[in-house]
């Protein structure tokens, strides 16, 4: 599958992203380091989920439609992007920021963490870190 900085003129859709995504997550998935997880056999696990499915459906929505108004209205359509890039990384940080926060609450109160729940928050980290590297 072709690399989507390589599609340079073209407007790709949304499956060939999330395929682009798929592939790229599949090698970045073979150098994981399975030490980040407890569970044996947790790297052949999926990717923890970073945004509830209505959410990352909402979000493929608007992308496509950008997309598909770049052919009338470049300007526009560059401008809708970087709003909308910029909602999701604003919307990330809020739930990373959120979810410190209730383990920061629950620690400073004297309230034990399970070890699960810590893992869990780790493999989001994880998740959303080598997505970044990725990008």
């Amino acid at each position: 599958m072709n690399d989507p900085e390589s599609t340079e003129g073209r407007v790709l859709s949304t499956e060939q992203i999330a395929a682009a995504g798929s592939e790229r997550e599949d090698r970045a998935s073979s150098d994981q380091n399975p030490a980040l997880d407890n569970d044996p056999g947790a790297s052949d696990q999926p990717r923890a989920q970073l945004l509830e499915d209505n959410e990352l459906q909402n979000l493929l929505v608007q992308w496509k439609d950008i997309q598909a108004e770049f052919v009338d209205e470049p300007r526009k359509a560059v401008q809708a992007a970087d709003a909308l890039v910029a909602e999701l990384m604003q919307r990330l940080a809020q739930m990373f920021a959120s979810e410190r926060a209730q383990l920061e609450s629950r620690w400073s109160g004297g309230e034990d963490v399970s070890t699960e729940d810590l893992r869990r928050g780790l493999r989001r980290y994880r998740s959303f870190f080598e997505r970044l590297l990725a990008a």
